[in-house]
């Protein structure tokens, strides 16, 4: 069985207590007891982006994404929209053939069985906050391919993140998944940079965090166990299930803490043989046991 390594960093220089260390240790442990019960591949890391604090369980695997590869494609696309490349309020015609399978999720398709004409910024919602993957392959094709994606990545210096086929690619078999990865440690390095504004407009930050804020998404994996209210930006990726085996159940957001302070956390649950509910639950027991840590108050 392969072996998970945790890694606990904290400020330069910082002069930690045995009490810090204690603390550090049962968080760990919590973690690594919570992996267990997803019955397969757990990868995880989170950073309180202001003071670098972080934790990560097998940081530089390669998990499956699925529809959480539709966060950097989302970046990509405001990028070009802030170079004037493209433009927010341009139309885009969504054909037939444009639409992904039957079995594939896609609001566009379901209710425009024709086609449809949509402005880029409603692809861009629809995409990034109903995780439609008609709007996704439409916009990566605005892109020039899923190739421009990761070139786009390699200029942040994200070097742990692929992007290499579209939707539909991905639904005509299992194991197309997997070319689309990413590793917990790069994942949470692009919410931070995203976070921080580094490379976006500041419109183009607050629209795509408002967008990622108010999805309607896996309302029981990173925001399940926290209080209510609490902010959470984020974006799941969810396989299907076959014979008992689920490739991917993920999440990926930024937790406003109540010190102001935030949160970047990746969590992938891979080639799992848990129920949804586990599954689903690993991630929420995660972001608890984070928050329970970096908050300064319990999660209730």
């Amino acid at each position: 069985m392969k072996k998970y390594l945790f890694f606990l960093f904290l400020l330069p220089f910082a002069v930690q207590s045995k009490t810090a260390h204690h603390r550090s240790d049962e968080l760990a442990e919590k973690i690594q007891k919570i992996a267990k019960t997803a019955q397969g591949r757990v990868g995880m890391m989170a950073t309180v982006i202001e003071t670098g604090q972080s934790i990560s369980l097998d940081p530089s695997g390669h998990f499956p994404m699925q529809s959480v590869y539709k966060f950097p494609i989302a970046m990509a696309v405001l990028q070009q929209v802030d170079q004037g490349k493209l433009s927010l309020g341009q139309k885009i015609q969504v054909d037939k053939n444009d639409f992904v399978g039957p079995r594939q999720h896609s609001p566009i398709r379901d209710t425009n069985p024709q086609g449809v004409e949509l402005t880029l910024a409603e692809l861009l919602r629809f995409m990034a906050s109903e995780s439609d993957g008609t709007a996704c392959d439409v916009l990566l094709k605005t892109l020039g391919g899923p190739a421009n994606v990761t070139q786009y990545l390699r200029s942040l210096s994200i070097n742990g993140i692929r992007v290499a086929t579209t939707e539909k690619e991905m639904g005509t078999s299992e194991t197309v998944q997997y070319r689309n990865w990413a590793s917990p440690e790069s994942m949470v390095n692009l919410l931070t940079v995203f976070h921080q504004g580094q490379k976006l407009s500041a419109s183009s930050t607050d629209l795509l965090r408002r967008i990622l804020t108010e999805t309607p998404t896996g309302p029981r994996r990173l925001k399940g166990l926290l209080p209510a209210g609490t902010e959470v930006a984020h974006k799941t990726g969810s396989s299907r299930t076959f014979d008992g085996f689920t490739r991917a159940t993920n999440d990926v957001g930024i937790i406003t803490l109540p010190s102001g302070q935030h949160l970047a956390l990746a969590v992938f649950v891979a080639d799992s043989k848990a129920s949804d509910a586990d599954r689903e639950n690993v991630i929420a027991q995660v972001a608890k046991a984070v928050w329970n840590e970096w908050s300064g108050q319990a999660a209730k």
